[in-house]
C-alpha cells in the first residue's frame, strides 16, 4: 500500500495544523501498518484528539493513539475475498481462452508465409533460428530497451508520469559506517568472488510437494523448536531444571515455553498466555501476567524462559524474562576466498510502479549497475507482482511465466557488460511462482554457458557466504508482519524495528511468528529444514514497506534497503561496502565498512 506523506500533511492542513517531519514519517508508518490511507487517517487522528482534549500533535501522542484506538480495531473482517477470487479466475479463464485463438492465428500466418517470396524489408532484418542463433556480440549490444517490450505483454503500456518526472533521483537517504569520500564503484567480474549457498545441513535447490502436512506434524517441528532453544538458555543462564507449568509452587519458579494469545485478535499484556513444553509441562498452557515486568517485548510463537511466581497454578506473574541468545558468527576459512574489499548492490521488487507495467524503474536500475559495476547484484522479487493493478485485473496478453522470463533475460543480458555477480531471490508475491514458504529458487534453464558462472538462483529464504562474509536473505516483510503482533514495554526509549530484528537473531529462524500472518503458506516440515538460522550472518537483508534503515544489531548489520518502487513514485535501493577481516586480530570486528540507502 503506497501512502504519500505530502497527502497527509495536506490534509491535516484543512484542520490548521502543521506537524513536524518525524510526526508526519510516523503517520506514514500507522497508514502502512493498519491500512489505512491518508484521509482517513488524518480524520481519525482528529477525532481522537478531539475526544481526549489534546492540543498538539507529537510522537507521545500518536503512540497513545496507536495503542488506544488503531490496535483495538486491526481484526477486520474480509467476507469479499472469496468472491473477488472467483471473480479473477473468471476472468483469467476469458483471458486464456482469447490467447489459444491469437497463437492458432499466428501459426496460420507463419504456415502461409513460409511459402511466399520475402519482401525486401524482411531481407535486411537478422534471421534468428535454433540453427543460426543470435550471436555473443549481437546479444551483449542489445540494450535493455530493446529486450524488454512491455507492449508486447500489455495492451495498456503507457510510461509512468510521476516516476518520470522525480527530482530526487541518486538522493542518499541513510547512511552507515564510514560512507563519506567512498567511490561507490566496484569491479564487476575482474575479481575473482568465492559464493556458496550455506544450508542446515543442505540448502533448498528444488521444488517439493506441499498442502500434505497433518497438524501433528506441525505441532512435532514447534516442539523440536521449543526444547532446542529451551536447552540453549538453560546452558547459558546456568538454570538447574524447568518447572512444570500447572503445579503450584509457593517459591519463584522458571518455566519453558512458547508466548501465544488466549484468543483470535492481536496480542495484548493482558491476553498473554505462555504454552509449555512437551517434555516438562506436556504442553500444557498458563495466562501471564506481566505487572511486576519493567521491560519486556513479547510476540506470538516466541519461544522464552521465564521466572515468576505461580501460587495456585493457574496463573504466572512473571518477574523476570530471560533475554534470548544469538548463534555464533561464522568462523572464514581459506575456502571462502580472497579478503579483499567488494560491493554489493541490494534492490528489491516491485520494479514497476503501481500505475504502469513499462518496467522503467528495472531498466534504471539495470542502467545503475552498468555504470557502478558492484561485485555482486542481490535481486529480491516481486518480478511481476501478485498485487499490480493489471495482473489482479488479469489485462496482460500474455502468461505470467513469459512475462517474468521477459524481465528475467533483460536483467541477465542487460548486466551482461558490468560483469556483476547476480543472486535472484523470489517472494511469495511473484505471480507465477510457488506460493509456499520456504519457497524453491526460479527455474531457469536456458541461461548461456557464459551466464551460469555469475547467475545465482537462489531460494527465499536464503544463508549465502560471499568470500566469507555471511548474508541472511529474504524477501517476506518481516518487519511488517512481526510488527503488527508484537507488544512491548520499557522504561527508557525503544525501538520497534531493532526489537523485531533482536528477536530474529535470538530466535534463530527467519520466520519466527506463529501463527503466521493470513497471507504465508508455511510448510512446517520444510520449514524446519530451511528456513533456520545456520549461523549469525554478518549482513541481514530484510527489505520492507516501513521505512529503510541500516543498523547494527548484535554485531549484525541489518538492513532494509525498501522497495525499488512505492506505488505510483520510486522507491529506493541499497548498496555496501564489505571487507571480511583476517583472522588473527583482537576481537571480531564487522566486515561491513560503508552502506547507504539511494533513490532510484
Amino acid at each position: 500500500m503506497a501512502v504519500s506523506a505530502q497527502l497527509l500533511v495536506e490534509e491535516l492542513q484543512i484542520f490548521g495544523l502543521e506537524c513536524e517531519e518525524a510526526v508526519i514519517e510516523k503517520l506514514v508508518e500507522l497508514c502502512i501498518l493498519y491500512g489505512q490511507n491518508e484521509e482517513g487517517m488524518a480524520s481519525e487522528l482528529i477525532a481522537f484528539c478531539t475526544s481526549t482534549r489534546k492540543d498538539c500533535f507529537t510522537l507521545e501522542t500518536l503512540n497513545s493513539f496507536e495503542h488506544e484506538f488503531l490496535s483495538k480495531r486491526v481484526s477486520k473482517t474480509r467476507h469479499g475475498a472469496s468472491k473477488d477470487k472467483g471473480l479473477r479466475h473468471a476472468g483469467a479463464r476469458d483471458i486464456v481462452s482469447i490467447q489459444e485463438l491469437i497463437e492458432v492465428e499466428e501459426e496460420e500466418e507463419t504456415l502461409l508465409n513460409s511459402y511466399t517470396t520475402p519482401s525486401k524489408g524482411s531481407q535486411k532484418r537478422t534471421i534468428t533460428t535454433p540453427e543460426t542463433p543470435l550471436t555473443k556480440r549481437s546479444v551483449s549490444a542489445r540494450s535493455p530497451h530493446q529486450l524488454l517490450s512491455p507492449s508486447s505483454f500489455s495492451p495498456s503500456a503507457t510510461p509512468p508520469q510521476k516516476y518520470s518526472s522525480r527530482s530526487n533521483r541518486g538522493e542518499v537517504v541513510t547512511s552507515f559506517g564510514s560512507a563519506q569520500g567512498v567511490s561507490w564503484s566496484g569491479r564487476g567480474g575482474a575479481s575473482p568472488l568465492s559464493l556458496k549457498v550455506l544450508g542446515h545441513p543442505e540448502p533448498l535447490t528444488g521444488s517439493y510437494k506441499y498442502m500434505f502436512q497433518k497438524l501433528p506434524d506441525i505441532r512435532e517441528v514447534l516442539t523440536c523448536k521449543i526444547e532446542e532453544l529451551g536447552s540453549e538458555l538453560k546452558e547459558h543462564y546456568k538454570i538447574e531444571a524447568f518447572a512444570p507449568i500447572l503445579v503450584p509452587a509457593q517459591e519463584p519458579v522458571t518455566l519453558l515455553g512458547q508466548i501465544g494469545c488466549d484468543s483470535n485478535g492481536k496480542l495484548n499484556h493482558k491476553s498473554v498466555i505462555l504454552e509449555g513444553d512437551l517434555e516438562h509441562s506436556s504442553g500444557a498452557q498458563i495466562p501471564v501476567d506481566l505487572s511486576e515486568l519493567k521491560e519486556y517485548s513479547l510476540f506470538p510463537g516466541q519461544v522464552v524462559v521465564m521466572e515468576g511466581i505461580n501460587t495456585t497454578g493457574r496463573k504466572l506473574v512473571a518477574t523476570r524474562l530471560y533475554e534470548g541468545v544469538p548463534l555464533p558468527f561464522h568462523q572464514p576459512d581459506e575456502e571462502d576466498g580472497d579478503s579483499e574489499q567488494f560491493m554489493v548492490l541490494v534492490a528489491c521488487g516491485p520494479y514497476t510502479t503501481s500505475d504502469s507495467i513499462t518496467f522503467d524503474p528495472l531498466l534504471d536500475l539495470i542502467t545503475i549497475i552498468n555504470r557502478d559495476r558492484p561485485d555482486v547484484c542481490i535481486l529480491f522479487g516481486p518480478f511481476l507482482d501478485a498485487k499490480h493493478e493489471q495482473v489482479e485485473s488479469c489485462l496482460l496478453t500474455s502468461s505470467f511465466e513469459d512475462v517474468f522470463k521477459q524481465c528475467l533475460r533483460t536483467i541477465i543480458e542487460g548486466t551482461r557488460s558490468s560483469g556483476s555477480h547476480l543472486i535472484i531471490v523470489p517472494s511469495l508475491r511473484d505471480v507465477h511462482h510457488e506460493p509456499v514458504y520456504p519457497q524453491p529458487p526460479f527455474s531457469c534453464s536456458d541461461l548461456l554457458r557464459e551466464d551460469k558462472k555469475r547467475v545465482r538462483l537462489v531460494s527465499e529464504p536464503c544463508t549465502l557466504s560471499i568470500n566469507g562474509v555471511i548474508f541472511g536473505l529474504t524477501s517476506t516483510d518481516l518487519l511488517f508482519h512481526m510488527g503488527a503482533e508484537e507488544i512491548s514495554s520499557s522504561s527508557g526509549t525503544s525501538d520497534r524495528f531493532s526489537r523485531i530484528l533482536r528477536h530474529i537473531l535470538t530466535q534463530r529462524s527467519y520466520y519466527p511468528l506463529y501463527p503466521p500472518q493470513e497471507d504465508m503458506a508455511i510448510d512446517y516440515e520444510n520449514f524446519y529444514l530451511y528456513a533456520q538460522l545456520p549461523v549469525t550472518p554478518d549482513v541481514f537483508i530484510a527489505p520492507s514497506e516501513l521505512r529503510y534503515f541500516v543498523k547494527d544489531i548484535l554485531g549484525c548489520v541489518c538492513v532494509n534497503p525498501g522497495r525499488l518502487t512505492k506505488g505510483q513514485v520510486g522507491g529506493t535501493f541499497g548498496r555496501l561496502y564489505l571487507r571480511r577481516q583476517t583472522t588473527g586480530g583482537e576481537g571480531r570486528q564487522s566486515p561491513c565498512a560503508a552502506a547507504q540507502v539511494v533513490r532510484i
